[in-house]
């Protein structure tokens, strides 16, 4: 006879928080974790034990404190305490250890050291030995508010009507086409990882109207930068229905502005450990500057005596000087950027009817580094393909796409903001890399 267990649906008991702790003075308390550091005094140890969101100080008297195993540095442990008033601490009180036990303690010494306040290492170390680094108290806060920034981003457009979709990674054409496409055999057939949800979020208006994607997606970009990744996290919106490309600019200023004060009030240990400058302009006013490409231009080359290599987009210095511009004559630490050559922009954006040789689109700066993409897409099918065959394109090639054309779309737009970059620059990070969990970059596929 097979015998049968009923498994009872219930949450794993968690560690109880600081606010349940600090509510918990002279009783007991359960909890686990990992041994962030012992610092050995005399007749006692401070033991700090790192949770999944907490450095908690205890106080470990060997005579006081049952030890079951071997207990080191980085060893993972159930413990139970007394939580005992203290002043002095900076929470007001501290734990006392009672019973430790042990339940796996680490084989080998760690490669580099992560219970300072910095990890004192270069970049490329930190990054070699990212599972263990990330445990460092900074490093996980970085990320922790990278997980906020994707809460409040979610949690607006939810508020907004948008449907949150899944798009696919592997296509039979690129969003943008180009050499920087990854090419896949699959199964006999050419493939390619995306490089943008573009095509299929732009179908999707045409079924839930606004949409919206946080998902990975895939540059071949051999760029060396601090500020270039080959796969990076791209948060994706879609709208339809919309009256001119500003509206898509006035709903990321919203998604941005929700966003940064959902982190204030959620966030603000992470915030503060990092000394994080919030953006307070636009959490005060709900506003981003705007200026024209061109009048950008010509701003910057004026005002630092630098003639321009580029016309048609903007080199990395140009960014960076137009935003010290901007900062300094309205407080932003944003701008958008309107109106992009046609030239420059993919054969889905839509030219300006006044003048064809720009376009109805934008990009997003925040503190000199280009964050967003983003602006209104052809809708009519007549207009698609003449552009189509004008750029020398197969439309044979982009049938599925242009059924959304053929079918009628509402006019539409959106845009996509790296995720990494952004949290770079809000955090004020040297390098992209810093930003990204395990970063994909032209030398690096592991760990």
């Amino acid at each position: 006879m097979i015998h049968l267990e009923k498994i009872q649906a219930s949450p794993m008991i968690n560690n109880p928080s600081l606010e349940q702790l600090a509510a918990s003075l002279n009783k007991q308390a359960v909890l686990h974790g990992s041994v962030h550091r012992i610092r050995k005094m005399s007749g006692f140890s401070f033991l700090i034990l790192r949770t999944a969101d907490s450095l908690i100080q205890c106080i470990l008297e060997p005579e006081k404190c049952h030890i079951e195993g071997l207990l080191k540095e980085e060893a993972c442990i159930r413990a139970e305490a007394t939580v005992t008033e203290e002043p002095r601490s900076r929470t007001g009180w501290e734990l006392h250890l009672t019973e430790i036990k042990v339940l796996s303690s680490p084989e080998a010494e760690m490669p580099v050291v992560i219970h300072g306040k910095e990890i004192d290492a270069s970049l490329e170390t930190i990054l070699d030995y990212r599972p263990l680094t990330l445990r460092n108290e900074k490093q996980r806060a970085v990320f922790k508010i990278q997980e906020g920034l994707c809460r409040g981003f979610r949690n607006f457009l939810e508020q907004e009507q948008f449907t949150e979709i899944h798009t696919p990674k592997i296509v039979y054409q690129g969003a943008e086409g180009g050499a920087n496409i990854f090419h896949l055999d699959y199964f006999g057939k050419d493939a390619y990882l995306a490089q943008s949800p573009q095509f299929y979020k732009q179908m999707m208006v045409g079924v839930y109207e606004r949409v919206f994607e946080i998902a990975p997606v895939f540059r071949a970009e051999k760029h060396d930068t601090a500020r270039h990744l080959n796969e990076y996290t791209s948060v994706d919106f879609e709208m339809g229905y919309i009256d001119s490309f500003t509206d898509i600019c006035r709903m990321e200023a919203a998604m941005l502005g929700s966003a940064l004060q959902f982190l204030r009030e959620k966030y603000a240990p992470e915030l503060a450990l990092l000394k994080v400058r919030l953006p307070e302009q636009l959490l005060e006013t709900g506003e981003i500057p705007s200026i024209r490409f061109h009048e950008a231009k010509q701003w910057v080359a004026k005002a630092y005596s630098r003639p321009a290599s580029e016309k048609d987009d903007f080199e990395p210095e140009e960014e960076k000087l137009l935003s010290r511009l901007i900062k300094k004559e309205t407080g932003s630490d944003f701008v958008f950027v309107t109106h992009y050559p046609t030239a420059k922009r993919p054969f889905y954006a839509c030219e300006d009817e006044g003048n064809p040789a720009v376009t109805l689109s934008f990009d997003l700066l925040f503190r000199g580094l280009e964050v967003t993409t983003g602006g209104q897409r052809i809708h009519e099918y007549s207009v698609q393909l003449e552009k189509m065959k004008r750029m020398g394109m197969d439309p044979s090639l982009f049938e599925s796409y242009l059924w959304i054309h053929r079918a009628g779309m509402p006019p539409h737009g959106g845009l996509g903001l790296g995720l990494e970059r952004f949290t770079a620059r809000l955090l004020e990070l040297d390098n992209i890399r810093q930003a990204s969990l395990f970063p994909r970059d032209i030398h690096r596929v592991t760990p």
